[in-house]
């Protein structure tokens, strides 16, 4: 059987000093405790840059600026198939409001937090490659 996949926005916010946001997946949710780049579900018509702006507002309080759309990952989680639009946002309004009681931080590689997500670690490994880094992206990875 096969299943149809959930299309969900992803944030890659980018700081001027090239450290990237990562957010924790909050109580209640698959992967609590888990950490993310933040987005979510496309609605109904809506476009990937759309949604990214809807759900950043929702989740973080903040408005973006300009999206650049970078890679698309399909990634079989037991619970749903998910294909990953990962964009990367370079400027922003507003102070962060971690609004479903989440968790923040801003990451280098490789990350501090962990565990990060399954559909996280293709990211980290891109920006390894971007960035020319050799060591393991985030704590149990195997280099």
């Amino acid at each position: 059987m096969s299943r149809t996949p959930v299309d969900v926005a992803v944030g890659v916010l980018i700081d001027a000093k090239g450290r990237f946001l990562l957010t924790s997946r909050p109580e209640g949710k698959v992967y609590a405790g888990h950490w993310e780049f933040p987005g979510g579900k496309l609605e109904a018509g809506e476009t990937v840059e759309a949604a990214l702006r809807r759900e950043l507002h929702e989740e973080l309080g903040i408005t973006i600026g300009s999206v650049h759309p970078w890679k698309v990952e399909m990634v079989d989680y037991p619970h749903a198939l998910v294909r990953l639009h990962f964009c990367k946002v370079y400027e922003w309004r507003g102070e962060f409001e971690m609004r479903e009681r989440q968790a923040m931080a801003w990451q280098t590689l490789p990350v501090e937090v962990h565990p990060v997500l399954p559909g996280t670690v293709p990211v980290l490994a891109w920006f390894a490659e971007e960035r020319g880094f050799s060591g393991p992206t985030h704590p149990g990875a195997v280099n």
